[in-house]
């Protein structure tokens, strides 16, 4: 699967389109998923097998499935999503709203250790 950005899809439409020849094109708006471009003489199962990565990308981004479960999903091994993902730029650990808190608390911890 190849990822390209609205930008460069505005400057290179044809680039996208040959890519897409070969294996879904994934477009991103910033850093999240926003469309993806698929060949039509590609088979049915040849579509499925390379949108469930894309799909199982997006559902872990926006906090739908955990790690594990959009591996699942995506029919790849957890080693291979989370290269997906790396190549895609999604963050595999994010900062929450309790990231503070936990290294303050981690801060005594570690200077015992």
């Amino acid at each position: 699967m190849f990822a390209t950005n609205v930008r460069d899809l505005k400057k290179n439409p044809s680039l996208a389109l040959r890519q897409a020849e070969q294996a879904p094109v994934l477009v991103l708006k910033g850093n999240v998923p926003n469309a993806l471009i698929m060949h039509f003489n590609q088979s049915v199962t040849e579509t499925e097998q390379e949108l469930k990565p894309a799909l199982a990308a997006s559902l872990y981004k926006e906090g739908v499935l955990s790690l594990g479960g959009a591996a699942k999903l995506s029919g790849l091994s957890l080693t291979a999503f989370v290269q997906h993902l790396a190549m895609l730029g999604i963050e595999i650990v994010q900062a929450d709203e309790t990231t503070g808190q936990e290294v303050q608390d981690l801060g005594p911890w570690l200077k015992s250790s």
